[in-house]
């Protein structure tokens, strides 16, 4: 009745997925190779590296084929490899391909002296440079990958180097300050990525699952509640892919011998482990769950979460410093909070050129985005909890022109445990000029 996800057993595709992960970092991967060694057919052998692909462990390259990679672990998200560098510049690989997996840690613009260029590189850095054959040879001996800009070509000796050393020559046709600005970017977003947690960052792949299999008994669903002090279990069929749920509601009117299978629900909301703990809380509050199964990609149980584990994690996320900044929070950043006198808060700011559309005012998502962020806020000064927007219907009535100032007046109609309405209203120089109605569902622990 308790047991770990991993002790099943294993089909072909899952066996050659932990043949290729046992494999060591950098090596050459192929369909005949692999099914040769496995004894399976070419098409099991072929879908199986492309889901180590689409899981981070294999990167396969024009000219060089599969390779298996270290895989990018979420703490390190905002790390690049070489490879991906490649597709961001959208480079061309002209020596030193067996490197392209490898991440880099930083990279350096080579605008100096070829000796000052010793204090700033160092191995695993990218040097940024032109067509400059002795400061390419520096970085490369130094062990950093050279990247060349405005489409020069570098000597057959520093492409003879880069190949024995492994480490990566690109050429990129862009100058310099535009593959730079580019490579800044991808960090940026991935920063931002690695600031939205998954369903993964909170399932331990150590913990045990609690869960019954559909051939079970429900006098052993009354033991598993006893033992385990829970109320809600997936049902797994022999495969361990989920197939039902039970619940201590679902002991009314059932038989000691009858199977599980006989008074479960079938077919249940489950998520993956890719999915945003953002997405898990809607769903939870869309279907009225408390529990939700996480599946991994071949739709095995690899754990559950519940109600209580997505909002502690989203009041965490609420605490965090913003590292990396989504378009909504740089519209929403130069807003700053005022008070009235009764207690009521309202929002004022400038509408800055970014925020207009081809005419020069205020662009009808920039306004809409500006008042869900005010109903949320009032929301949050009023009663603690999330919330997940229902419906929000939007008026214009007047176009706001750029470097203006604004003032956002949301009014909490009404809020309940689970539900609300709010009203807000832009106003400009005393003038209403949009207006919209949100009504939301709450989320929270009560």
């Amino acid at each position: 009745m308790e047991y770990s996800a991993q002790e099943d057993t294993l089909t072909k595709h899952e066996t050659i997925l932990r043949y290729i992960t046992q494999l060591k970092v950098g090596s050459k991967i192929s369909v005949r190779k692999i099914a040769k060694e496995m004894g399976v057919s070419e098409g099991t052998a072929y879908r199986a590296i492309k889901e180590a692909e689409s899981q981070g462990l294999v990167s396969t390259k024009d000219r060089i084929g599969s390779v298996r990679i270290e895989k990018k672990q979420r703490h390190n998200i905002d790390k690049l490899t070489y490879g991906e560098v490649v597709n961001i510049v959208d480079g061309e690989v002209l020596g030193g391909a067996d490197g392209l997996h490898k991440s880099l840690n930083k990279f350096v613009i080579g605008a100096m002296q070829e000796e000052a260029m010793l204090r700033y590189i160092e191995a695993g850095n990218l040097l940024i440079v032109g067509n400059r054959q002795k400061a390419q040879q520096i970085a490369l001996e130094t062990g950093a990958a050279v990247l060349i800009t405005g489409g020069f070509e570098p000597s057959p000796e520093i492409v003879q180097l880069a190949d024995e050393l492994g480490l990566p020559i690109i050429s990129s046709s862009y100058d310099t300050f535009t593959v730079a600005s580019m490579i800044n970017r991808a960090i940026y977003d991935r920063l931002i990525k690695k600031k939205i947690m998954l369903v993964q960052d909170i399932i331990s792949p150590q913990s045990i699952v609690y869960a019954l299999k559909s051939s079970q008994k429900v006098k052993e669903l009354r033991q598993l509640i006893e033992e385990s002090g829970h109320n809600r279990f997936p049902v797994v069929d022999e495969w361990n892919r989920v197939v039902g749920m039970v619940t201590s509601k679902h002991l009314v009117d059932a038989g000691p011998e009858q199977t599980v299978d006989r008074v479960m629900t079938r077919n249940p909301i489950t998520i993956h482990l890719q999915a945003t703990i953002a997405s898990a809380a809607h769903l939870m509050v869309w279907e009225g769950i408390e529990l939700l199964p996480v599946i991994d990609a071949n739709r095995k149980i690899v754990g559950v979460i519940s109600r209580k584990d997505v909002l502690k994690v989203m009041q965490y996320i609420q605490r965090q410093p913003q590292i990396g900044e989504t378009f909504e929070d740089l519209i929403w950043s130069g807003f700053e909070e005022m008070k009235s006198e009764d207690g009521t808060i309202w929002f004022k700011g400038m509408v800055t050129p970014q925020m207009t559309n081809h005419l020069g005012a205020a662009s009808a998502g920039v306004l809409t985005t500006l008042m869900t962020q005010a109903a949320y806020r009032a929301v949050q000064n009023s009663r603690k909890g999330d919330l997940v927007i229902d419906n929000i219907s939007t008026y214009y009535l007047r176009p706001v022109q750029m470097e203006t100032e604004v003032e956002i007046r949301p009014n909490v109609i009404e809020v309940s445990r689970k539900y609300g309405k709010i009203d807000v209203e832009i106003y400009h120089g005393g003038q209403l000029v949009a207006k919209a109605m949100v009504t939301a569902q709450m989320f929270d622990q009560a």
